[in-house]
Parts: C-alpha cells; sequence; structure tokens
C-alpha cells in the first residue's frame, strides 16, 4: 500500500481543512471569504432594495431570465477571458498565451486570497454567479437601465457568433 508523504512544514492545514489539499493550491480559508463576502453582498443588496421599497417579483420574466443569461454569459467571459480586460485579472493572474479570437489564456498565481481571486477571475463560470445576482438585483432595483446594459452584451453575444459563423463560412470558401 502507498503512502503519500505530508505537506512540507507549513503547508499542512489545521482545522476543518486538514487533510483536504496543500495550502497553496486549494486556498480553502480564502474561497470561504470570497463566498461570505458574495453571499453578503446579494444580501446587503436585497435589503437595501427592500428599504427602498423594491419589491422581488413573484416570478422573474422568461424574457429577462433570458436576456439576463446571454448576457451572463458575454459579461463573465469579458471580464475572465478579454485581451482588453487583462489589467483588471494583471494582479492576480500571470499570462500563458492567446486564447479564442480576443481572448487570452491565463494562470492565477500566488497564494491565499490572491490565488483565490486570481482564480475567480480567470473563470468565466465562476463569475457568471457574481454578473448572474447584479443583473438581477438590476432589474429589482433599476430594471430599465439593467435591461439596457444586458441588451448590450446580449447583442454583443449574438455578434460574437456570427463573427465566428462568418470565419467558418469564409474558411470554406
Amino acid at each position: 500500500m502507498a503512502t503519500t508523504a505530508p505537506p512540507p512544514q507549513g503547508l499542512q492545514r489545521r482545522g476543518p481543512f486538514a487533510g483536504y489539499a496543500p495550502a497553496e493550491h486549494r486556498p480553502l480559508g480564502s474561497y470561504a471569504i470570497l463566498s461570505g463576502a458574495f453571499g453578503a453582498a446579494l444580501a446587503g443588496t436585497l435589503l437595501g432594495l427592500r428599504a427602498a421599497g423594491r419589491e422581488l417579483p413573484e416570478r422573474p420574466s422568461l424574457a429577462d431570465v433570458a436576456l439576463a443569461g446571454v448576457a451572463t454569459h458575454k459579461l463573465s467571459r469579458l471580464i475572465a477571458k478579454d485581451k482588453v480586460t487583462s489589467f483588471l485579472r494583471a494582479p492576480f493572474t500571470r499570462y500563458e498565451e492567446s486564447g479564442a479570437p480576443g481572448e487570452v489564456e491565463e494562470q492565477a498565481r500566488g497564494s491565499g486570497m490572491r490565488l483565490a481571486v486570481g482564480e475567480l477571475l480567470i473563470c468565466p463560470y465562476c463569475l457568471s454567479q457574481w454578473v448572474a445576482a447584479a443583473f438581477a438585483c438590476g432589474l429589482v432595483g433599476a430594471p430599465r437601465t439593467t435591461r439596457l446594459v444586458a441588451s448590450v452584451y446580449a447583442a454583443e453575444t449574438v455578434s460574437d457568433f456570427l463573427q465566428q459563423a462568418y470565419i467558418a463560412v469564409e474558411h470554406r470558401a
């Protein structure tokens, strides 16, 4: 039976995270702080909306869910992958290579909170929860403005797919 060596001194976890993974690879405490910050920001925003007399909808409309969904997809990718937004991620990431058209591939760097924020910022799937919550709260607090902003990102998503279709047709010719 093979055994693995314990992590080097200083990387051993204590408490509830003990035995999960070396601290440099999974900054669980920092993830917990980010998750708590998300929950607190969402709860605070919802309480603020309630205090301002904004009622939550009984049921969001299918059109708003679809619009916010497409816009969330685009904005999350824009934050996580776009060349032009790399300045936002640079303190937490390291450039690896060019990615899809207009995108870059990056690696999270550092340890602890820096690593956790870097991992969040390069993951469009991870960011989508934050972006979707912002759109949802925006639809309650400022629905007209939010729909306009979401429409910009939804239209950009449609444009992206059309650009890719154009390139595909051009390559066939």
